[in-house]
């Protein structure tokens, strides 16, 4: 009887050491170090609720999550955010931008030791000295007069000349959000978040994905920031480029393959 106790407690040992393994992912790959965080950065025309899936995602993976807000005024002060942002954190950083937040997080992780890879959601992935609007492809829906797809507010404080882009309901629900389902494309629709005009013609500076190993996650129906200057981008940052069907809002419409992106990305960090 009690060998047959031992060998019952024995294998009942083993069973619950696999359905921790398998329930707490994150811990079991890092059992003597810190465990990354995640940082995810949000675009313009959205906010931290862009993440929403995604966050959910890792979060179920064991994996710590922020995402801080963008003010969507000007890159390097937008960078100088996140860069303060991410000074707060100890130990290792995934750092993960999604559109105009690509370009944040390239300025804001140069010099930082602590971010170990950048994953760029179709993303911009600037060069220094170079703006993102006029990286979006010569095909891009933003690639036309203004005032055909923005509609243009002061708001107080503004530099001269400088006023919010909001995108015009048809550029929003028909490019902006394309691939989504109609209804969820006109919910968000209201709350989209501007960006300042000066933002998208602010230079950027020493890019990170130069000395930073990056990911990058091309939709390849995106109709925002072209496919083909997506490719363009990731192949100068020697970035690892996973394509999916999806347009410019792939990290609401396919949160799985992106999450599974940033994930690899962590599991490059060990």
């Amino acid at each position: 009887m009690h060998h047959r106790r031992t060998r019952f407690l024995a294998a009942l040992g083993a069973v619950l050491g696999v359905l921790i393994a398998a329930v707490t992912p994150a811990a079991a790959s890092y059992p003597n170090r810190p465990r990354p965080t995640v940082v995810l950065v949000h675009g313009a025309w959205a906010d931290g609720s862009s993440w929403a899936k995604v966050t959910s995602r890792l979060i179920d993976d064991g994996y710590q999550v922020r995402v801080p807000p963008n003010p969507l005024r000007s890159l390097p002060t937008d960078a100088a955010t996140i860069r303060s942002f991410l000074s707060t954190l100890s130990g290792p950083i995934v750092l993960v931008g999604h559109s105009y937040g690509g370009a944040v997080i390239t300025n804001a992780a140069t010099g930082n030791p602590n971010v170990k890879a950048l994953v760029y959601v179709d993303a911009f992935a600037p060069a220094e000295g170079e703006a993102v609007f006029p990286l979006a492809g010569a095909d891009s829906a933003l690639a036309v007069p203004p005032e055909t797809v923005f509609d243009f507010v002061p708001y107080p404080g503004a530099p001269t000349g400088d006023v919010d882009l909001y995108l015009k309901h048809d550029t929003f629900v028909n490019s902006f959000a394309s691939g989504m389902r109609p209804a969820q494309a006109e919910q968000l629709y209201p709350a989209q978040r501007p960006l300042a005009l000066s933002a998208g013609f602010s230079p950027s500076g020493p890019p990170a994905w130069a000395t930073i190993p990056s990911w990058y996650v091309l939709g390849t129906r995106d109709l925002i920031i072209t496919p083909a200057a997506q490719q363009d981008m990731a192949t100068r940052a020697h970035s690892t480029i996973t394509r999916i069907p999806t347009g410019h809002l792939g990290l609401i419409t396919a949160p799985g393959p992106i999450t599974s992106v940033i994930e690899k990305a962590i599991r490059a960090t060990r």
